[in-house]
């Protein structure tokens, strides 16, 4: 398989936000869209970018403006072999799922700074250098009081037992591995009959991420942890992993360096214009790269609106180490 070395990306990158609008692989609206149609454009399996230290580099992307959140990672707390997340929030403090009541989900945006409205906080436990899940019944809003009341028929409303938790060591090193240097890539999205599309047009290349910066996010709120997760019925029950999610724009925050490679967003007039989807790319066009293996970008030149394909040739994929 053919890999791309640092400079042969950016390149590729470069050509993608110099090119037309892309049809979104995902229904409109999906959070993970941006990448993940990034990804197929670039004929990359998922969260598996094809780099000489692949172990080094992420690819990230996300829509301008967005209030969405970025998810840095996923790692379901500890101790793992009890399946915590399964077996003791969703089976004794879970709560029906909107619009599928008889299936039970444990779904919080939860942080350091308070607690949620039902009773959830993320703790850092400085001392035994762990970040622990904490409940207080206290802490319980008023619209949850009959949720609360099953759960003291469930397991009672004291602490939770055993705490979940991550210990530094383990967020470390799983950031570490994960994070060390990113590339993170914005887009404008449009929605029309029925499709949204993007415009790639930033790239931002973050390096050297810092667990320390990490730490301080969390203790000020600013990074959260997620859980969702349901249980199923006529259909299989699913973790989506925990995960530990930013504001897109304090990405760079948690870096050393930051350097902008890209960055021409669309002006509002362009933004509110109706996009003529003769000169978009459709995702179908690029169905089979993840298969073949990317070599060039396939963009497209249009005449008197009737369309053909030019391949153009953005960087050489050689398969040699690089230094970072």
């Amino acid at each position: 398989m053919k890999i791309f070395t640092k400079e042969s990306l950016i390149a590729t990158l470069t050509a993608i936000c110099n090119g037309p609008w892309i049809q979104s692989c995902k229904p409109p609206g999906n959070h993970g869209a941006v990448g993940n149609t990034l990804e197929r454009l670039l004929g990359i399996e998922e969260n598996n970018l094809p780099l000489p230290n692949a172990t080094e580099w992420e690819l990230k992307g996300q829509r301008r403006g967005t209030s969405s959140l970025v998810t840095l990672f996923h790692l379901d707390p500890s101790p793992q072999a009890l399946g915590l997340v399964n077996n003791l929030l969703i089976a004794k403090y879970g709560w029906p799922l909107e619009n599928h009541p008889n299936e039970i989900s444990f779904r919080q945006t939860i942080t350091t700074v308070a607690p949620s409205d039902r009773g959830f906080q993320v703790i850092i436990n400085e001392t035994e250098h762990k970040i622990m899940i904490s409940f207080s019944a206290n802490a319980v809003g008023d619209r949850h009081q009959a949720w609360l009341q099953t759960v003291e028929q469930r397991v009672g409303l004291g602490q939770l037992n055993p705490q979940p938790y991550w210990g530094f060591d383990d967020l470390e090193y799983k950031a570490g591995t994960k994070l060390k240097n990113t590339f993170f890539v914005l887009a404008d999205a449009k929605k029309q009959d029925g499709n949204e599309y993007f415009k790639y047009n930033h790239i931002v290349m973050l390096q050297t991420f810092g667990f320390e910066k990490f730490l301080e996010a969390l203790r000020k709120g600013i990074l959260k942890v997620d859980f969702d997760a349901r249980t199923g019925y006529n259909r299989p029950g699913h973790n989506h992993g925990t995960k530990f999610r930013i504001p897109a724009n304090s990405l760079p925050i948690f870096y050393e360096q930051a350097t902008t490679l890209f960055d021409i967003p669309l002006g509002r007039e362009e933004r509110l214009k109706r996009l003529d989807i003769t000169e978009a790319r459709l995702i179908d066009e690029f169905d089979g790269a993840a298969r073949d293996g990317p070599t060039f970008v396939q963009l497209h030149s249009y005449e008197d609106k009737r369309a053909r394909n030019l391949p153009l040739k953005v960087a050489e994929q050689p398969e040699l180490d690089m230094e970072y």
